[in-house]
């Protein structure tokens, strides 16, 4: 039974190959940029052609070249085979998720020692240096974006107390 436009498959290569995506080279960007915004004024995606000459090159083969690359770095995605149905693939869908196997467990320990190190001399100082202070804050961030949520909780509320140590109650 030959297969009819209802059942045909979508080709592979509209498809993002797995589920990473690769960071776009400098050309790739330039097209990824110039759809977002041809979609947002028009509503609808741009033609090949229509890109070929809003960014001055020379053959839509190349704009189809940078497309395709597109498509499979997970940037951008192909509704059917149809004239304008390129999509914008949405940040959060390619967003890479940061896990806590980037620091191992021994490395989180020493972390997690320094930064308690750290707390303990500044707490036991009658009036940190506001730049120390601030430093903890920006480690304790870190330990959120490295996957480390647990220790960094275990630290937010000792900091609000170091930093009313820094401003002198004269001041308030």
């Amino acid at each position: 039974m030959p297969k009819t436009p209802e059942t045909r498959e979508t080709p592979k290569a509209t498809q993002p190959q797995n589920k990473d995506t690769v960071r776009p080279t400098k050309k790739q960007r330039e097209i990824l940029d110039y759809i977002i915004k041809f979609i947002a004024e028009h509503g609808y995606s741009p033609s090949y052609r229509e890109i070929m000459n809003g960014l001055n090159y020379t053959s839509v083969a190349t704009v189809s070249l940078h497309v395709n690359s597109l498509i499979t770095r997970g940037h951008l995605r192909k509704r059917d085979h149809s004239a304008r149905s390129l999509e914008v693939v949405s940040v959060q869908e390619i967003a890479p998720k940061i896990v806590s196997t980037q620091v191992t467990a021994s490395q989180e320990k020493w972390l997690v020692k320094r930064i308690e190190k750290m707390f303990t001399d500044l707490e036991g100082q009658p009036r940190p240096a506001d730049s120390e202070v601030d430093n903890l804050y920006v480690l304790v961030g870190s330990l959120k974006i490295l996957g480390l949520e647990g220790a960094a909780h275990s630290f937010i509320p000792r900091l609000k107390p170091l930093k009313d140590k820094t401003v002198n109650p004269a001041d308030k």
